[in-house]
């Protein structure tokens, strides 16, 4: 048998490719530093633009988990976090700043906390979560996302107008009440159905001998 050279130094490459979107997400959590930054400072230009790259990164190393079949455990939990602490700072700068209803950004952070609380709770006692954001999610962030640059956007060029943020924010608070409550109906079901199954298993098994 043959040595395949070029086989052999494809598989690293392979491997490293898989990462990309993991990359992808790590720099997208490095960006909350300088968005944090710049929204402290009120340099809203740059934030626009450090925001909107951080959000476009969102959609890029989505597509390419996808397209090329790179998902990874790793990039199920770095994906979503990188999100969430986009957002959150996002809203928790612009709150500070009177820019943003605070009932609003706590109605973002506890959707979020309730999030995670039950992802680690459901890893906890059943095991691996399969992270699949719903369409309804999906739509929450494009909200969320499109909300703050619309803040911020008013802020440095007085664009869009007051009616366009208002909706926005409108959309904001309905995705997350709706894509809340689908998140624990969906993996609510899930639980029961998982502790039916293991239920049934160790009553199959019968009871451990004396």
């Amino acid at each position: 048998m043959g040595f395949n050279a070029s086989s052999c130094a494809a598989r690293p490459m392979r491997r490293w490719l898989r990462q990309l979107p993991n990359l992808i997400s790590s720099i997208r959590i490095l960006l909350i530093v300088p968005i944090a930054l710049t929204l402290a400072h009120h340099e809203f230009v740059s934030t626009f633009w450090l925001f909107g790259a951080a959000a476009a990164s969102d959609v890029v190393d989505g597509y390419l988990a996808r397209r090329f079949g790179w998902q990874t455990e790793l990039g199920g939990i770095l994906d979503p976090l990188a999100d969430k602490l986009m957002v959150a700072t996002g809203f928790v700068m612009l709150a500070f700043q009177g820019a943003v209803p605070v009932w609003l950004t706590s109605a973002v952070i506890a959707r979020d906390c309730i999030i995670v609380a039950g992802a680690v709770s459901y890893r906890a006692w059943l095991g691996p979560v399969e992270a699949r954001p719903s369409s309804i999610s999906k739509l929450n962030t494009l909200c969320q996302v499109s909300f703050i640059l619309a803040v911020i956007g008013a802020r440095q060029y007085a664009w869009p107008p007051r009616w366009v943020i208002l909706c926005l924010g409108a959309l904001v608070f309905v995705t997350v009440v709706v894509s809340g409550i689908d998140y624990v109906l969906v993996y609510g079901r899930q639980a029961a159905h998982q502790a039916r199954l293991r239920h049934s298993r160790d009553a199959t098994r019968g009871p451990k001998p004396a």
